[in-house]
């Protein structure tokens, strides 16, 4: 039997020492507001299937302090992570030829994240006129 020992490369803070796997990093971490904000989504969609009392209560909790900071820091988390997404989706399509010339990145990042912006407006609108 040999006597050597196997190499082990160190897997402690690997992602710290390049700047591209923090911002990585962060993105799959803002990940975790994205899936909680989907489960007060559904979690407000049970209570609307039980009865206009069970709710006036899922409204009521959410007008709570604790309820409006997290939905600020998920606005926060899940604005950072739409951005990233959209930063990487150039590296991720295949190139883009508008007139013979390959679409610049930061043209289709823009064009994404305008995207959102009018769909967010509309969406706004939208229920903006239904509260009315």
């Amino acid at each position: 039997m040999s006597k050597r020992r196997p190499y082990v490369r160190p897997m402690d803070g690997w992602w710290k020492k390049n700047p591209y796997f923090v911002e990585y990093m962060v993105h799959e971490g803002t990940a975790l507001f994205v899936a909680a904000y989907a489960f007060v989504l559904l979690f407000g969609l049970l209570r609307l299937s039980q009865g206009e009392a069970a709710w006036l209560g899922f409204v009521e909790g959410l007008k709570s302090p604790l309820a409006l900071l997290f939905h600020v820091a998920a606005l926060a988390m899940i604005g950072y992570h739409s951005y990233t997404w959209f930063k990487i989706m150039p590296r991720t399509l295949p190139p883009v030829m508008v007139g013979g010339k390959k679409l610049p990145a930061a043209a289709i990042t823009g064009g994404g994240l305008a995207a959102v912006a009018v769909a967010s407006v509309a969406l706004f609108a939208l229920a903006w006129g239904a509260a009315a």
